[in-house]
């Protein structure tokens, strides 16, 4: 990645259970909704912090700005579960996600954790809305007219996430391809 931009975010990976429980609501749910592009199966995660387009030198800092924030929220991984569906944002929706059930708040910590690190770096710059434990599952297309419609919920999974990765996003036609750069296990999952 040397000389080069890229675009980068730090995310909670799902374990392969909550990835295919996600996929099959959703199948039943919207498969046959015009306008959503679904996102990929292996693609499915948490979107814990964007950082947007960094240069390539600034890998290191951030991955070491990860590693601190990781450390102060005791790197943990929070038992967690699938919610309801959501609408992002709701009037004129970009995104269908499932939301997450985070009754410790320890996804919220670690979130948190992370983007006082990176943003004392400069690479992230924190929303002003709190942090919204949720999986993007199917992104609306331009001028699509997609409006929030009311969903069942998927049935109920309990999991915890495996890792903490940081990905590199290259957006293409067909939708974004994420490369993991580097990944942080997190122990005491549950079984």
């Amino acid at each position: 990645m040397t000389g080069e931009r890229a675009r980068l975010f730090v995310a909670l990976v799902l374990p392969g259970a909550a990835r295919e429980r996600l996929v099959s609501w959703r199948r039943q749910a919207v498969g046959g909704m015009f306008g959503l592009r679904l996102v990929a199966p292996d693609s499915l995660h948490v979107t814990l912090c964007f950082l947007d387009w960094l240069e390539a030198p600034s890998l290191e800092p951030v991955c070491a700005a990860c590693e601190r924030g990781l450390a102060a929220a005791g790197i943990r991984s929070p038992p967690l579960a699938t919610g309801a569906p959501v609408w992002l944002p709701r009037r004129r929706p970009a995104v269908l996600a499932v939301g997450l059930e985070d009754r410790t708040a320890g996804l919220v910590r670690i979130q948190g954790s992370l983007s006082a690190e990176l943003s004392a770096g400069g690479w992230y710059r924190p929303d002003r809305r709190p942090f919204l434990p949720h999986v993007t599952v199917a992104r609306v297309g331009r001028g699509s007219g997609v409006r929030a419609v009311e969903l069942p919920a998927p049935e109920r999974l309990g999991f915890s996430g495996e890792q903490v990765v940081l990905y590199r996003s290259t957006l293409l036609p067909a939708g974004a391809r994420y490369e993991p750069l580097r990944a942080w296990p997190l122990p005491d999952r549950l079984p």
